[in-house]
């Protein structure tokens, strides 16, 4: 399916050239966003509440929204390629040894604030899978966490961290895909360890 983002009356063909200028110039809005997952007709319920910059402050003030809950790490290898990792909130991931799952080139670190403006034209603290719209070069991978792919609705920032959209999990595949980001579907967090008897 040929996906456009329409612009005032000219349709930008995602992927294009033209849409690779302008999302460098202009990143996304969020009548952007939400107009592209109408146009492939994606469901996206989703709740205003104040700024969440951290999990923790999610897990307070969110409410009740059903579904496996994020958090996101746009992280940068030793050669300088770029990932966006999406696993459920309460993951452990290691990063000393997460780029060996990956097949990444040496350990991650975080990626710098200005580098996630310019690639994903988000602030931190905003975060999101939804921010691959805005990466028309496709310079970063897209890794979602297998146990956050058991959750049937998945619930994400939509490029700012005063919402929560809601979003089926095969529809965040799909969303991704249309963006040109095939994600892997890795295992990125340690397994839990079982609480003692």
């Amino acid at each position: 399916m040929a996906c456009a983002l329409s612009i005032g009356q000219d349709p930008i063909p995602i992927g294009s050239l033209d849409y690779a200028r302008r999302a460098v110039i202009h990143p996304v809005t969020l009548n952007d966003l939400f107009a592209f997952l109408d146009q492939l007709g994606i469901a996206h319920p989703t709740v205003t509440h104040a700024p969440l910059f951290t999990v923790e402050e999610s897990q307070a003030l969110r409410g009740v929204i059903p579904g496996g809950h994020t958090k996101n790490l746009f992280l940068k290898d030793k050669k300088g390629a770029l990932y966006l990792v999406t696993a459920l909130e309460d993951a452990a991931i290691e990063l000393k040894s997460l780029h060996r799952r990956l097949g990444a080139s040496g350990r991650f670190s975080f990626g710098p604030a200005d580098q996630m403006r310019e690639v994903l034209g988000i602030e931190p603290g905003a975060v999101t899978p939804f921010a691959a719209m805005n990466d028309a070069a496709q310079r970063v991978t897209v890794v979602l966490d297998q146990a956050l792919m058991a959750h049937p609705v998945i619930n994400c920032h939509p490029l700012r961290n005063t919402m929560t959209t809601s979003i089926a999990r095969d529809d965040l595949v799909k969303f991704l895909e249309a963006t040109g980001h095939r994600p892997r579907i890795e295992a990125v967090a340690e397994p839990q360890a079982s609480a003692p008897p």
